[in-house]
């Protein structure tokens, strides 16, 4: 009598997690019910959110080649400066020279003086054109930016509405959840779960309807349903993997 007892308390606990089980689902379906009026809403923020980002990058980037182009403006000017001022000390000495050869010389050292300056004005002309160019991207880059963060910003507005209409109820479901889950050992909560993350529609518990799997409709042995409706023991599909039970208001 006792061995009797104890196998029924062993069943009825399996029964017990088996309905948990499909309240679990039930509770589940309405949360993700209410998640639908969210539509693509998380997802949109997320993308522009990551687009921002990128494009703060890319802003970044624009910024620090202008700031580059102006350092090395600042350094051809400051070369330009100290060529002119080599010039004029050469020029100073061509009236003190004593022969053709120290003249000559000096020349030269003047003309390569002038032909640093004319690089100088070449690259500065080059610079200038580069830090017009970034400039006009950088200010694309901005106007978008302001663009996307006014769409960012109306779309976390739309979705935190939804959030604090629809917050009350997923409250109330998150509490009906907790009590149901604290029937369910964590095994068994685990392998629910996963089955929710691998299937379209997040149903991991389906009942059998006209004997067949509420989830993919294909034919359930009779055996099979002898077993699921007996409750003792967890019956996966064959052929999606979903848990299997007897639907409870048809039982009763």
């Amino acid at each position: 009598m006792a061995t009797q007892k104890k196998t029924a308390e062993v069943d009825y606990s399996m029964q017990e997690k088996i309905l948990a089980l499909y309240e679990l689902q039930r509770i589940d379906s309405k949360i993700d019910e209410i998640n639908k009026v969210k539509g693509d809403l998380p997802l949109e923020v997320q993308d522009l959110e990551d687009e921002l980002a990128g494009m703060q990058t890319r802003i970044d980037k624009i910024n620090g080649e202008i700031e580059e182009l102006n350092t090395l403006t600042k350094q051809r000017k400051r070369e330009t400066d100290q060529a002119k001022i080599l010039i004029g000390n050469y020029k100073e000495q061509q009236n003190n020279v004593r022969n053709n050869r120290e003249f000559d010389a000096i020349t030269k050292e003047i003309e390569y003086q002038e032909l640093e300056i004319e690089l100088a004005d070449k690259r500065l002309k080059e610079y200038a054109a580069g830090i017009k160019s970034k400039k006009l991207l950088l200010d694309e880059a901005e106007a978008l930016g302001r663009e996307r963060m006014a769409d960012l910003e109306a779309k976390k507005n739309e979705l935190q509405s939804i959030e604090e209409e629809t917050r009350p109820q997923v409250a109330e479901f998150d509490a009906q959840a907790g009590k149901v889950k604290a029937k369910i050992d964590e095994r068994l909560l685990t392998a629910y779960e996963r089955i929710r993350r691998n299937v379209r529609n997040g149903l991991a518990v389906v009942t059998v309807k006209r004997d067949a799997c509420g989830g993919c409709f294909n034919r359930i042995p009779p055996q099979r349903q002898v077993d699921i409706r007996q409750g003792k023991k967890i019956i996966i599909c064959e052929y999606c993997g979903r848990i299997l039970v007897a639907d409870p208001e048809a039982e009763q």
